[in-house]
């Protein structure tokens, strides 16, 4: 299966190529706005009566190639970045302008997007790609007009690859984060994907005080992301708001902050793609809720809380490393009522306040954790195990699981980050899932 995938490093460039690589991504930028400015110069005209196609990529780049040599436009510096920055940036703006008229005419699901906007220096993040002739060698990498630059780390799981023949490198992505430069290499992979020798069924709950709980009693803590450096981030923001605007300090002030939000990031993302490997490797089948984060987030109690969980970015590792380990994913319906169902006899709550993180059954007397019955109940989801047709999910029908002890004898090989058991410590508060 050729698959599409991202090796991400850091460069380590000296002051020379600190200033070449910001002048491609200046580059870039300008390339983004003065095709913006074209293109919107076409839709004004179009209003006023003129019915002429709107300009695409390919036109862009047309104009920008007579643009450049024009004295009198002041862009003399364009020779000296690669001729590709340009050309992607007129691709990117193409495909979001595509993607607004899609989504404004409802040929694209999902979330109004609004038109392109102009990027401005200091404010959009400092970024281009790269395409042609890219070299990869131990420590450096080798890019168009850039020549050679070295990596923090080595690359060896990309140049295995590429020695084995099932890899190609087809572009390259600079960015800049906190002051640091990081190239993104975009790879055509060959990956030879069986099924997983695991068979067991398992459902997988998501919360805040545990981040993951499974169906089999295993409990995954969150990540000390924002909760071990919130007091460091508060005082660096209230540092960096006290500064006076334009001024050294304030610059420097920034950086520290900048660098202050880059860590909780890379440590929330580290941990959520060492979890997510973990369970797309160890079980052969994993049931989620298909969760409704944007909605969830209008709690402002809670809101710094979900978004610090990162559920919705959870469900999307999950998605494609199942694909990758032959594990297979399912999402139950968001509006199934997992934690105010009975996973022993299917009794089902009319009401479960958030605060009650212990489920006790009316009917059967059964008592377990809130997160740990919800689990249960998502791993007897129809259409998992031979149970009913997978199409009940996706269609979204209104169904209930069927009640049987299966799904409590699932096998977890794994080690949880915190202490397991056949039933989790329930903990003191706040919020682990919508009440639903």
């Amino acid at each position: 299966m050729m698959t599409r995938q991202a090796f991400r490093f850091a460069l380590d460039p000296n002051n020379r190529q600190r200033g070449r690589l910001a002048s491609h991504a200046g580059g870039a930028r300008y390339a983004y706005n003065l095709g913006l400015q074209w293109l919107r110069t076409s839709l004004d005209d179009n209003r006023k009566g003129a019915d002429a196609p709107l300009p695409g990529a390919f036109e862009m780049h047309r104009r920008w190639n007579r643009w450049k040599k024009d004295p009198a436009n002041g862009v003399s510096w364009w020779s000296g970045n690669s001729k590709c920055v340009y050309q992607e940036a007129f691709i990117d703006l193409e495909r979001a302008a595509k993607t607004f008229f899609a989504s404004r005419t409802g040929r694209r699901r999902g979330p109004v997007i609004g038109f392109p906007r102009f990027k401005r220096k200091g404010r959009s993040r400092d970024r281009f790609r790269l395409t042609g002739q890219i070299r990869v060698g131990a420590c450096w990498v080798q890019l168009p007009k850039l020549g050679m630059l070295r990596l923090s780390e080595s690359p060896t799981k990309l140049l295995r690859r590429i020695d084995d023949g099932t890899a190609r490198i087809t572009s390259v992505s600079v960015s800049r984060e906190a002051q640091r430069w990081f190239v993104s290499f975009r790879v055509e992979c060959k990956r030879l994907v069986t099924a997983s020798p695991n068979t067991d069924v398992v459902g997988l709950d998501v919360g805040i005080d545990a981040l993951v709980t499974l169906s089999n009693g295993v409990v995954f803590a969150p990540p000390p992301a924002l909760r071990s450096n919130l007091g460091r981030l508060r005082r660096l923001s209230k540092a960096h708001s006290r500064k006076k605007r334009q001024s050294a300090n304030r610059r420097r002030s920034a950086q520290k902050l900048a660098r202050c939000h880059a860590r909780i990031t890379h440590i929330r993302r580290d941990y959520l793609h060492k979890l997510t490997t973990r369970l797309a490797k160890s079980h052969g089948q994993i049931v989620i809720e298909d969760l409704n984060v944007k909605a969830m987030l209008r709690n402002h109690r809670l809101a710094r809380s979900i978004a610090d969980a990162s559920w919705g970015e959870l469900g999307s590792m999950l998605e494609y490393k199942c694909r990758w380990y032959g594990a297979r994913l399912t999402r139950a319906d968001q509006f199934f009522p997992s934690s105010k169902t009975c996973s022993t006899c299917g009794y089902r709550k009319e009401t479960l306040a958030l605060a009650e993180r212990t489920f006790s059954c009316e009917k059967c007397g059964s008592v377990l954790h809130r997160d740990l019955n919800a689990a249960i109940n998502l791993a007897l989801w129809p259409g998992v195990a031979g149970s009913a047709s997978e199409t009940k999910n996706a269609c979204r029908e209104n169904v209930r699981p069927g009640r049987s002890q299966a799904g409590l004898d699932e096998a977890g090989t794994e080690q949880p980050i915190r202490a397991s058991g056949s039933e989790p410590t329930a903990p003191s508060g706040g919020l682990q899932r919508r009440s639903r």
